[in-house]
């Protein structure tokens, strides 16, 4: 399979990047009102443009939402929980627009998601790392984009080792495995994941992600 076609087939998956932001952890606290003012907003219309909005909607969403990220990092500059919400919804841009025309949002989105990194990658639970590992086998390598499979798999397990039970975290996990062809690993991980704790005040994008997480059991060998 080409590059670019593993690119068109992850493109729905790559939209369902975000909602790695989870229910805060005891260190997110220590974000400012307006921070977590900012995440839960970020949060709370993404699940309505990914779950809610149709398909041919969701572009123009999710670029007017990164608009709005934009602006809270502005006022915002040191906050690492904002630039992961940006890449995240960057990603989901992308993957909403599918084609080689989101490569250049996947790179945009990895700026962001790597300055999260370099202000705290342990923010919102690691969910940088995750974001990151995502993109990396999501997105075709040299010469069209940045994919590596290694570099992937590095950072995925960097995001499950911070957040081990996280349902984000396990799911892209499994995804991943099953990509790489390993299907019985891959069942475990989202079974697993299907046992995560409910998220308050994150029902529709739990309830979105258990689904993919059915559709993919489905599709294990």
């Amino acid at each position: 399979m080409s590059a670019t076609s593993r690119f068109f087939r992850h493109g729905r998956r790559l939209a369902a990047i975000a909602g790695l932001a989870l229910t805060l952890s005891p260190g997110a606290w220590a974000m400012s009102d307006a921070v977590a003012g900012g995440v839960h907003e970020l949060q709370s219309r993404w699940a309505r443009i990914q779950y809610r909005t149709p398909e041919g909607k969701r572009v123009d969403g999710f670029d007017q939402l990164y608009r709005r990220a934009e602006t809270l990092i502005d006022e915002h500059p040191g906050a690492a929980e904002l630039y992961v919400w940006a890449g995240i919804i960057r990603s989901s841009e992308a993957g909403a627009k599918g084609g080689l025309g989101a490569l250049s949002l996947v790179k945009e989105a990895r700026k962001d998601l790597e300055k999260a990194l370099s202000l705290d990658g342990t923010a919102l639970d690691g969910s940088a790392y995750t974001s990151l590992g995502a993109l990396y086998y999501q997105v075709p390598g040299w010469p069209i984009g940045f994919g590596d499979d290694d570099k992937a798999r590095a950072m995925l397990q960097k995001g499950l080792s911070l957040n081990p039970d996280g349902i984000d975290p396990l799911y892209f996990w499994g995804d991943y495995l099953h990509d790489q062809g390993h299907d019985a690993e891959a069942r475990q991980a989202l079974e697993k994941a299907l046992k995560a704790a409910p998220r308050p005040g994150r029902e529709v994008a739990d309830q979105g992600r258990r689904q993919q997480i059915h559709e993919l059991l489905g599709k294990l060998d």
